[in-house]
């Protein structure tokens, strides 16, 4: 199995040579032995290169991956978390949200619970081509339904 590891091409840096590709397929088709190795790609190692690894020589003062990104999952606003809960399976008007999440006025509401939570993705309109519908409701997205899984658990 071959693994291509390349920088972002452009196409003025894009270049048709197959002496590369050729020499891989004659290694996995013919048998044959072949160095392949150019800047980005290393197909069989050295041996020693091997043994190096095997025996735990190779210092990784680069590594080949990224770390771990945190946990993008889970939002910092307690407020979003709470409507998400609030929100779970059903679908819910502002005025049934403002009621649950005990608050009266509409445009606290708004600016601090669900336009963050939309904006985050973790909420989104029944009709979003007509957000003044008069039957208008919202539910959790992929995402946020991810959270409320996690967070019922």
């Amino acid at each position: 199995m071959a693994f291509f590891f390349a920088k972002k091409l452009t196409p003025a840096r894009v270049r048709e040579e197959v002496y590369f590709l050729e020499l891989f397929f004659r290694n996995l088709l013919m048998g044959e032995n072949n160095e392949l190795k150019n800047r980005y790609l290393l197909v069989n190692p050295p041996e020693e290169w091997k043994q190096a690894a095997s025996a735990g020589q190779v210092t990784d003062n680069h590594p080949t991956s990224t770390r771990q990104v945190p946990d993008k999952l889970r939002p910092n606003n307690q407020n979003i978390i709470q409507l998400i809960q609030i929100i779970g399976e059903n679908e819910l008007s502002v005025k049934d949200m403002i009621s649950a999440v005990g608050l009266k006025d509409r445009e606290n509401f708004l600016q601090h619970y669900l336009n963050p939570a939309i904006q985050e993705g973790y909420v989104r309109m029944l009709y979003p081509d007509s957000p003044r519908h008069p039957r208008q409701k919202y539910l959790l997205t992929v995402k946020g339904m991810a959270l409320f899984n996690e967070l019922t658990k």
